[in-house]
């Protein structure tokens, strides 16, 4: 396997066990699972190192993570994985398999988000649902040439090459640093999302509720698409 698993984390030392598990049982194995940190003040570096991930260290935010990531991953195809998100056990032969495709140039997993007791299946359909609607709407003339947006919580993957390419994501970005790449990444090929689950924390929804949350995803968006970036992180705070 040639596929860097690339987790950005800053205090996710209550996700990250159930994350561990799930790492340590993937067949086949990737090339190597690097978690950047961007700060953390609790246990999270601890618990990456006990279960024998790298570790490389960062400016907290998303993109910077990120960026310092890619460039500093060893295979040369990546996926970007929340700690909040379990993929399959052979996501790393689905990514191979995926990207032997060259006219691939992004991809992603469909996400299935999922508390302890219950399947979130609205904001599930709404988060497969918008990777259309919200290009169509905010970027018409891309949808035309393809443009999927894909988000944080999809497990993107792609070319180590083609990221470096392209730039990578937007430093300044520490909300929606995935759309960018998703504009970026259609100079050089098509977009697909694999219909292969992953399953990730609704904790943002347990917190919020389930219309509040899909409303700020709505808001946070329009934002991105008129420009008004400094203002998106202030309306999407975090949640642990």
């Amino acid at each position: 396997m040639s596929v860097t698993i690339l987790i950005p984390a800053f205090n996710e030392e209550c996700a990250l066990p159930a994350l561990i598990e799930r790492l340590a049982a993937l067949d086949p194995k990737p090339a190597e699972i690097l978690l950047v940190d961007g700060g953390s003040e609790d246990a999270t570096i601890a618990l990456a190192r006990d279960a024998g991930w790298r570790i490389e260290k960062s400016d907290k935010g998303r993109a910077l993570q990120i960026n310092a990531g890619v460039a500093a991953a060893r295979g040369d195809k990546v996926v970007v994985l929340h700690a909040d998100t379990l993929p399959p056990l052979d996501m790393a032969r689905i990514i191979e398999d995926t990207l032997s495709d060259s006219r691939i140039a992004l991809a992603s997993f469909t996400p299935l988000i999922k508390g302890p007791d219950k399947t979130r299946w609205f904001t599930t359909f709404h988060n497969w649902i918008k990777t259309w609607y919200a290009p169509l709407l905010t970027r018409p003339h891309h949808f035309v040439r393809g443009v999927r947006l894909l988000f944080g919580d999809h497990a993107m993957f792609f070319r180590k090459a083609d990221f470096l390419s392209v730039g990578g994501c937007t430093p300044s970005d520490a909300v929606m640093e995935e759309a960018d790449l998703c504009v970026k990444f259609a100079q050089l090929g098509r977009t697909k999302m694999v219909p292969r689950w992953v399953e990730t924390s609704d904790r943002r929804i347990a917190e919020w509720g389930p219309l509040k949350a899909n409303w700020i995803y709505f808001k946070v968006g329009m934002l991105w698409t008129f420009g008004m970036r400094k203002r998106m992180a202030d309306h999407y705070p975090d949640i642990r």
